[in-house]
């Protein structure tokens, strides 16, 4: 298997930003102390890159705290450019008149604890000047990813947020601060995820994180002074393979591609499917912008998940969660399926029945849809 698209220049080592990589729309605020983590211990000199779109008000009551994907970052909204290797990944959401609307709400997005586009993470550089955390930097939940969050909310001056807004991983998060910080949370809105991780989205993460560290590139995790084309990409690359057959919805592949050749190809004769050069696409774009990691903490982040852990089980944690809340769903999403989201709504006592997007997309309709999605977030800000 080739590492990156025929043609192509080879790619880094590691996706991850770095010091001295142009900063775009970017900012950072350094946390005061270590920050004590689930797993023992506390993790130091810990760094959150954020973005944000709007005015604040001056008693920071319109905050708005959005909360990105596993591989999603803080660029929320904008186009591609130096310091953001990809357009915004709700760019129609956020804006004058959007869902989102900035005229009215300040909105905010971290890019995650353990994340690679800016804050604290595996490609960090230990504090002390001893090289990069590689392998050492520890295992995260979204618990202490929502704790880092509030620490920018405090550094921001934002005592409550008017609304927080995630989906998957963000709203595995987003969760977190319904459950754990409820009067810091002014209304809810959670897509496409559950309550916890269930054993086979666990076995789909572990499945994925297998790939990267058999990669020989991987080298126990301290591969990021590298060599371009050296890194664990190949392994990084079956991973976001695997993920993303997770990410869409059989139908949908069988309606895009079918049995087709890719053109000018013969699977028979060492060429792809059309399918297959799907993947092998997107698999070449995380490789480039991602750092594998990044990629095996946060899964392994998101395997952790489970909101009811310490507090007494799911229910006693969600009744917790008084604020006005929805919940939303993608029909065909086999990841996180509707079913799921049926569950949590009932358990949110600031919540109707869940909304299910109508998408062909799969779990991916919650980026996909945003029309279906604006509407929902919309809903949430007028009742919070």
């Amino acid at each position: 298997m080739s590492v990156g698209a025929p043609g192509r220049a080879l790619p880094p080592a590691s996706g991850a930003w770095r010091e001295g990589d142009p900063p775009g729309r970017r900012r950072w605020v350094t946390l005061s102390g270590a920050l004590p983590l689930e797993s023992g211990g506390a993790l130091p000199g810990v760094r959150l890159a954020y973005e944000t779109w709007g005015t604040l008000a001056p008693d920071a009551s319109n905050a708005v705290l959005v909360l990105h994907a596993l591989t999603g970052d803080s660029h929320v909204a904008g186009p591609a450019g130096p310091g953001h290797p990809t357009a915004g990944w709700w760019d129609a959401l956020v804006g004058p008149g959007a869902a989102l609307d900035t005229r009215r709400w300040y909105v905010v997005a971290p890019n995650v604890l353990g994340g690679c586009q800016g804050s604290t993470g595996p490609a960090s550089p230990r504090p002390g000047g001893t090289g990069r955390w590689g392998p050492d930097f520890p295992p995260l939940t979204p618990r202490d990813q929502v704790a880092a969050e509030a620490r920018l909310a405090d550094a921001l001056g934002i005592a409550r947020w008017a609304a927080v807004i995630g989906g998957s991983m963000g709203g595995m998060r987003a969760l977190e601060w319904a459950a754990g910080l409820p009067e810091r949370t002014g209304a809810l809105l959670v897509l496409a995820c559950g309550a916890a991780a269930s054993a086979e989205q666990i076995a789909w993460g572990a499945v994925q994180t297998a790939a990267v560290r058999a990669d020989p590139g991987w080298r126990g995790g301290r591969y990021h002074d590298a060599p371009h084309g050296a890194g664990p990409h190949r392994g990084l690359g079956i991973a976001r393979r695997i993920a993303h057959l997770t990410y869409r919805s059989e139908p949908e592949l069988a309606d895009r591609f079918g049995r087709r050749a890719q053109p000018g190809e013969d699977p028979w004769r060492g060429g792809r499917y059309a399918v297959e050069s799907y993947l092998d696409h997107h698999a070449d774009k995380l490789v480039r912008r991602f750092d594998a990691g990044s990629y095996v903490t946060l899964v392994e982040a998101m395997n952790a998940h489970d909101v009811g852990r310490g507090r007494g089980g799911v229910a006693a944690a969600l009744a917790r969660a008084r604020m006005p809340a929805q919940v939303a769903g993608v029909a065909s999403d086999r990841l996180y399926p509707p079913a799921q989201q049926a569950e949590l709504a009932s358990l949110l006592p600031g919540a109707g029945p869940p909304r299910i997007l109508d998408s062909p997309a799969g779990h991916d309709g919650f980026l996909t849809e945003t029309e279906q999605v604006g509407a929902v977030v919309r809903e949430v800000l007028e009742r919070g």
